[in-house]
């Protein structure tokens, strides 16, 4: 099963507003009491976005407890997608969402990034809805289990993942949405940690090894990137065995990038990782992130205990069921080992022979020579005979 997104809450709306639409003698309040038909909001759409002359209904057509996505195809063969609710949060999603689209947009257009995303076209506020029109982007979600070790279809997914954690941060500060430093970060763990702890169904042991990881300073000491927060085999699409396209960016925030990586880590074939990896790495600027693994497995397993806090608050005794049972699995399977092996400094071979660093076992003895106070300032007189008495010449001058 997906677990619920660790990530931040629901982001703010953007700061620019949609386009009203109106309609001289029409009744909203009678339009929006029923839902309206694909028909109809491909209707809408062409009021949305100037030139959009609807010319058939396409995939996708799906719906969600909050969210309508119908797709429409224009007489000038351009594939839409039409997204429309009625719930205010999940609207001001969609608003922030697309101004993060827009930004990476260009960023796309400037020849920056190797996939793409979708492209906010206009939007509608009628009264009781919120419709938004993008472009459709072509392509399949990613088959997890077809990757393959090499340079194929895993390092193209490291490489996509490594450029949008490599974004600038303004795309989503400034569309609003959440900004968390390191110690953000980590104190939002903390947090969770101690309110896992006050349901009393989480293993001692799974306790103990999460706050020591928490507690090791050398783990939070990285720089917050963009971070896209929902990553799911849906939200990455491929084509011709490469990432095309990346969408579902409506929990983006600045963050830790072992939010994204702890889903790589936790769904792709072992077999894969050093492809993603170096993939990942050559398209950072970054330097290395030593323990972004380390922290993507803690971010995987603190989403069980997300998982059970979500379903105490909501009362559901299914959802604490189900949280419980993934707890007791993990802690049979890691027992008492620590998330982080705590190693000494490591010391690099120095290339060669090695040789041993105790004396030989044959020395060469030294004689040790007494040597008198005044030997060093009789050596400072040249032309001085060995054996001669400077003390007595002195007495013998004096008596002359």
């Amino acid at each position: 099963m997906s677990q619920p997104p660790a990530g931040p809450s629901t982001p703010a709306s953007a700061s620019e507003s949609p386009r009203t639409a109106t309609s001289g003698g029409s009744a909203p309040d009678a339009e929006s009491a029923r839902e309206r038909s694909p028909l109809a909001l491909a209707a809408l759409a062409a009021v949305a976005v100037p030139g959009l002359d609807p010319a058939r209904l396409a995939l996708p057509q799906e719906r969600s407890a909050d969210l309508r996505v119908v797709g429409v195809v224009d007489t000038q063969g351009r594939h839409w997608e039409v997204l429309e609710t009625r719930a205010d949060a999940t609207g001001a999603t969609l608003e922030a969402e697309a101004e993060v689209l827009r930004r990476i947009g260009r960023i796309v257009d400037d020849g920056r990034l190797s996939f793409d995303v979708p492209r906010p076209a206009g939007t509608l506020r009628l009264e009781g809805s919120y419709i938004q029109v993008r472009s459709h982007l072509e392509g399949r979600p990613i088959d997890i289990d077809s990757l393959r070790p090499g340079p194929g279809l895993s390092a193209g997914l490291g490489k996509a993942l490594g450029e949008l954690h490599d974004l600038p941060t303004t795309v989503v500060s400034e569309a609003g949405l959440p900004v968390y430093d390191a110690d953000d970060v980590r104190t939002r763990w903390l947090n969770l940690l101690d309110d896992a702890a006050g349901t009393g169904k989480v293993p001692p042991s799974l306790l103990a090894r999460w706050e020591v990881a928490l507690e090791d300073t050398a783990l939070w000491r990285f720089r917050p990137v963009v971070v896209h927060g929902d990553l799911a085999p849906e939200n990455v699409l491929t084509a011709g065995g490469a990432v095309v396209a990346v969408r579902g960016l409506g929990q983006a925030h600045v963050g830790d990038p072992a939010e994204d990586m702890a889903w790589v880590y936790a769904s792709v074939p072992v077999d894969c990782l050093d492809s993603i990896e170096s993939a990942y790495d050559l398209a950072r600027t970054e330097g290395v992130d030593r323990h972004l693994r380390d922290r993507a497995e803690l971010v995987s397993e603190l989403s069980l205990a997300e998982w059970l806090r979500h379903g105490v608050r909501t009362g559901s005794d299914s959802i604490i069921d189900d949280a419980v049972a993934m707890l007791t699995d993990l802690a049979d399977q890691v027992g008492d080992e620590p998330l982080v092996e705590q190693t000494g400094p490591r010391l690099a071979p120095v290339p060669g022979v090695k040789e041993p660093a105790e004396p030989e076992a044959t020395t060469s003895e030294v004689k040790m020579v007494l040597v008198e106070e005044d030997a060093d300032e009789d050596a400072d007189y040249e032309g001085v005979d060995d054996g001669t008495d400077a003390e007595a010449d002195g007495d013998g001058s004096d008596a002359h």
